[in-house]
């Protein structure tokens, strides 16, 4: 399931093959072909290992926060950081593959039901670290702050945006200040 998160992460959907799966996990064709029925089944680990590994960076970047008061600017990098992942040195294709994916989703019925609940998840991940920061968040703030930095992110992509997480940051600034 690493390697399919890994090469989900690398390529997106269509990259999550069996035989590429097996490569990359050093196994025999037949390991992902018996543990996995399907290529949705495949995708579907991959979406959900994909998924958890960053919920659980996300709840252990929690855990390393005190109960204190943060600057604007700091709220703002730990929500990117949630949203977007850690900054890179291909940040602006790490953030296009990322958006690739949610929106492929929507071609995907047998996903839905994974990213709702994903998507649940890491909203409540925001919600908790917001106000563990101090600021007076209830569920649908978080969620319309995600639906602006999505907004932002999408439409840096369009114009081709060098940075769209520095689209995101500026947006997301002017909204929780």
């Amino acid at each position: 399931m690493a390697a399919a998160a890994e090469l989900l992460v690398e390529g997106g959907f269509d990259a999550v093959r069996h035989r590429a799966v097996a490569e990359r996990a050093g196994l025999p064709l037949a390991s992902t072909t018996y543990y996995f029925d399907s290529l949705d089944d495949l995708v579907t680990a991959a979406a959900e290992q994909h998924g958890l590994d960053e919920l659980a960076r996300g709840r252990a970047r929690l855990e390393e926060l005190s109960n204190a008061q943060r600057s604007v600017d700091a709220m703002v990098e730990l929500v990117l950081e949630m949203l977007l992942g850690p900054p890179t040195e291909s940040d602006a294709e790490a953030v296009l593959l990322r958006y690739e994916r949610l929106v492929a989703t929507g071609r995907r019925p047998y996903l839905r039901p994974l990213m709702r609940k994903l998507s649940g998840e890491l909203t409540a991940l925001l919600r908790e670290i917001l106000q563990r920061s101090g600021a007076d968040v209830d569920t649908k703030r978080v969620e319309q702050i995600v639906a602006l930095v999505d907004g932002a992110v999408v439409n840096a992509l369009i114009e081709i945006n060098p940075d769209p997480r520095e689209a995101a940051r500026l947006m997301l600034r002017e909204a929780l200040a």
